[in-house]
Parts: C-alpha cells; sequence; structure tokens
C-alpha cells in the first residue's frame, strides 16, 4: 500500500502557474487595503506663523495672527510693495485649500492679492511662480509671477452667482504633473496644462499682499493635500 505522499498527484505547471497568480492579487490586495488614502494637514494652527516666514524679512511688519487668521496689511495706509509670506517648505503634487477673503478702498489703488504655488525666489530676490489670484478684475485667473505674465485669463461666467468680493470665499489649488485646476466656492474658473517642461514642477507657496491702495487680505483653514 503505497503511503499518503506517494499517492498525491503532481501540480501540473498550469495549476502551479494560476496558484502563484492567485497569491500574488491576494498580495496585492492586501497592500491596496494597507495603504492609506492622502489626508489633508494643516499649514496654519490658527495661532501662530509657524512653517511661515516673510519672503523677505524687512516686510515681517505687514503679516499677523489676528483673530485665529493670517493677515496682511499696512495698518491703514497704502501698501508701498508687494509682499508675501511664504512657506518653509516646498510641495509638487497637491490640493491646496483655504478661506480668504480682501477687502479695502478700491479709491485709494488697487486692491489684489493672490496665492503664489511651485514658486520660488529667485536670484535677485523676486517670488517667482504661479500665482493663483483674487480680487477685483482678476478672480481666478493664473498669473506666472516674474516670469511669464498671465496665463490663463479665469472663467467668471458663474462664480459670481456665489462669490461675496468683500466676504469669505473658499480657495481650491489642485495641481498633479503638468495639470493645474483653479477653483473659488467650488466653480472651476481654470484647467491649465502647463507645456513648458523647464518650468518646476515644485516649488514654496506664498500668501501676496499686492501694492497698490489702502487693503487688507486674510487667510484661514489653509490645508494641503499632497497627491
Amino acid at each position: 500500500m503505497q503511503s499518503d505522499m506517494q499517492s498525491l498527484t503532481p501540480l501540473s505547471p498550469i495549476a502551479r502557474c494560476l496558484i502563484l497568480i492567485g497569491l500574488i492579487a491576494s498580495l496585492g490586495g492586501a497592500a491596496a487595503c494597507l495603504a492609506s488614502p492622502p489626508e489633508a494637514v494643516s499649514l496654519f494652527d490658527g495661532k501662530t506663523l509657524q512653517g511661515w516666514k516673510p519672503a523677505k524679512e524687512t516686510n515681517a511688519k505687514y503679516w499677523k495672527v489676528v483673530n485665529g487668521v493670517i493677515a496682511g496689511d499696512n495698518g491703514g495706509k497704502k501698501v508701498p510693495t508687494n509682499t508675501y509670506l511664504i512657506t518653509e517648505k516646498a510641495y509638487g503634487d497637491f490640493e491646496f485649500r483655504c478661506k480668504f477673503r480682501i477687502s479695502g478702498d478700491h479709491k485709494t489703488g488697487l486692491i489684489n492679492s493672490g496665492i503664489q504655488y511651485r514658486s520660488f525666489i529667485s536670484n535677485n530676490g523676486k517670488m517667482t511662480g504661479y500665482q493663483a489670484d483674487i480680487g477685483k478684475g482678476y478672480w481666478g485667473d493664473i498669473y506666472d509671477e516674474h516670469r511669464r505674465g498671465k496665463l490663463v485669463k479665469g472663467d467668471t461666467a458663474k462664480l459670481f452667482e456665489t462669490l461675496v468680493e468683500d466676504g469669505w470665499n473658499d480657495y481650491l489649488i489642485r495641481c498633479k504633473g503638468d495639470k493645474h485646476e483653479l477653483l473659488i466656492n467650488g466653480h472651476k474658473t481654470v484647467e491649465y496644462i502647463e507645456k513648458n517642461k523647464d518650468i518646476p514642477a515644485r516649488g514654496i507657496f506664498g500668501l501676496q499682499l499686492h501694492s497698490g491702495g489702502v487693503a487688507r487680505v486674510e487667510f484661514k483653514d489653509i490645508t494641503i493635500t499632497e497627491l
């Protein structure tokens, strides 16, 4: 009488292959279950400017935290120069979200702001890179600061149905590879594909207070999800 081991029929090459494929699929499924989806991380603690700094130390006086928001202004006077509050860390692919508010006296000069992204400080000390625009006449545009100028005019056909020009609004900036998307209050103003491979796809964020009139910009609920 043959032993149990001797009575086993050897697996065919096809059967062994199918078992191997099943094992690989099982391991892949387990890895997918273990992989966590990207999570939003706060970039502002609501109390301090930790993780941020003025692009120029001489412009630190324009930026502060007031009542839980980051505020940029010149104490009720005209803003003499463009000034930026920038992140200490650089980012590549992401979803950046925040609430923003811009106010001021349009009779005193330009009331304008924006959010720099994938940007850097050039050798001459200037902020260089993409800017998601904020302000009358500029809502939802992409401007290439100190490089190529305006890239895309924002589509505002339906934006003004929800936009509160001197109140709080939501901004979403999404970058994945060469694709850029801007949304204000959920309305997509821009979808842009960068075709110039020499343009950096990674950089810092910067909150802008534009020179011109008596203006004030505020930001809160700032988060980033790295993709």
